[in-house]
């Protein structure tokens, strides 16, 4: 699937149908996916928890770490994505208004 065009809208249907066949959706709950989610975060701090500001610049130089990075990256989205469709969020029109909000908070000087 990784050549076809992907969305965001479709990447939660596969992630969706994913669960479905093996019958998860009973635990995707809100609170199970946000819990899931604060883990798979922390599974990424963890990586670079005791790296310096150059060695973290650097994480993506390494490709046992890169990949490591990447997956858990993956996790984090995957569990977002899920949240957000059990929710009902649209999650870029969220970004969007949120990107909105900061900029009037936040005025470039």
């Amino acid at each position: 699937m990784t050549e076809q065009h992907l969305d965001v809208p479709k990447l939660q249907r596969r992630l969706a149908e994913f669960a479905a066949a093996r019958n998860w959706q009973p635990f995707h709950t809100p609170k199970n996916l946000v819990a899931a989610l604060s883990v798979e975060a922390s599974e990424l701090v963890e990586i670079f928890q005791w790296l310096t500001p150059e060695e973290s610049a650097r994480v993506m130089d390494d490709p046992d770490t890169a990949h490591r990075v990447t997956d858990e990256v993956a996790d984090v989205l995957a569990y977002l994505l899920q949240l957000c469709e059990v929710l009902g969020i649209d999650p870029l029109a969220a970004l969007d208004a949120k990107i909105d909000r900061n900029e009037r908070r936040f005025p470039a000087p």
